[in-house]
């Protein structure tokens, strides 16, 4: 809810008072887990961990064994929390939910570190965090893999599973994509204020996911950056709402071994896409593999590791979501390579809309080129 249905519906100078808060803490650039604790130790009273003084953090810090930061009472002396909640509402359409809040997603309140409050933008009165597997893996994915996770992506068409990503490049962005054109519902989680768009090149897609029901989350207030510390505590957000992760391509060390590592101390299902032994990408995968993880290679091994008993619908083939043009194209492909000229023989094309319809395929993960004469299926 944005700011004025925010006071409308606490109705009390006292409760409003919380959301300044909740808001104020965010304006804070200090470890999440001494946030969540030291409102944990407080009762979970948003004021009175806020306003705490130096007794009171002393008392907190031999209580917890954590440590204070250093700056945290001259950071804290300086916001002006009135003006904290006008700024990080001051942008059309950014909502506040915080720990307190029914919408406030469930699983999250089970993590250590979890957000106090998260500002988001989209439909979040309609989403069901019943069903959430999050998608990591690498920025620079091999269209093989993101293909083969399109259609695992795919395969759970018609299923009541929401798809948690951040909405980064290579395989956040694909994951977002098959989920969307699967008529799935996709949180993205940002790792920078809501009016910031990061990579720019996802604005469309940042702007999909709301279109579609979907919401975008992020724990920083308006003008926060993108900086390198706010992608691995963005990692625990899109992990922690979730029951499962399924990791796709990723290198030993790389924020999605992060995101993996996270999973298992959550206590939620780890699940790896294998991949080519020679990528240097699934060096990580195999070694996850190794160490107990679950396996996917298609959509049922997901409902399977996840324990979920939904049947895959007969529409949720790798054609879901394409235009006929493009469908026609396809179904035309085989696992045997084709030349462009028996493509746009069978599917009777002309040679401009092959053209066009061929990379659009291709930048979807969906067929790739081989010896820069064949096309053939990714998978």
């Amino acid at each position: 809810m944005n700011k004025n249905e925010y006071q409308l519906k606490l109705n009390t100078e006292v409760q409003t008072d919380k959301a300044k808060y909740y808001a104020a803490f965010s304006y804070l650039l200090i470890r999440p887990l001494f946030k969540a604790k030291l409102f944990e130790f407080f009762d979970y009273d948003i004021k009175r961990a806020f306003c705490a003084d130096e007794n009171d953090l002393k008392m907190f810090s031999e209580q917890t064994e954590l440590s204070v930061p250093r700056d945290f009472l001259k950071k804290r002396d300086k916001l002006d929390i009135d003006k904290c909640f006008d700024s990080a509402l001051d942008f059309d359409g950014i909502n506040i939910v915080t720990y307190e809040d029914e919408k406030y997603p469930p699983l999250l309140r089970q993590i250590p570190d979890f957000p106090l409050a998260l500002y988001y933008k989209g439909d979040i009165d309609n989403m069901d965090y019943e069903y959430t597997l999050a998608v990591v893996g690498s920025r620079k994915a091999t269209n093989e893999a993101k293909g083969a996770m399109t259609n695992i992506i795919r395969g759970l068409y018609q299923n009541p599973v929401t798809i948690v990503s951040g909405l980064a490049y290579g395989i956040d962005a694909t994951a977002h994509k098959a989920a969307l054109s699967a008529d799935l519902k996709t949180i993205a989680v940002i790792a920078s204020g809501l009016d910031i768009i990061y990579p720019a090149q996802n604005t469309q897609l940042f702007y999909e996911i709301l279109n579609k029901g979907g919401v975008v989350f992020t724990e920083y207030p308006l003008k926060t950056q993108p900086i390198r510390v706010n992608f691995p505590q963005r990692n625990r957000i899109v992990v922690g709402i979730s029951q499962g992760t399924f990791v796709v391509e990723a290198q030993k060390r790389s924020g999605a071994m992060i995101s993996a590592n996270l999973t298992l101390d959550y206590n939620r299902e780890l699940i790896c896409m294998p991949g080519n032994v020679s990528n240097p990408n699934t060096e990580g995968i195999y070694y996850l593999i190794k160490n107990g993880a679950g396996m996917a290679c298609n959509t049922n091994d997901i409902l399977e590791n996840m324990n979920w008993s939904f049947k895959i619908q007969e529409k949720s083939d790798s054609v879901c979501g394409l235009t006929d043009i493009q469908k026609r194209v396809y179904e035309v492909m085989s696992k045997e390579p084709k030349t462009f000229d028996e493509i746009m023989l069978e599917a009777k094309i002309d040679t401009s809309d092959l053209m066009v319809v061929l990379t659009e395929l291709e930048l979807n993960g969906l067929i790739k080129q081989a010896d820069n004469k064949f096309y053939k299926y990714t998978w």
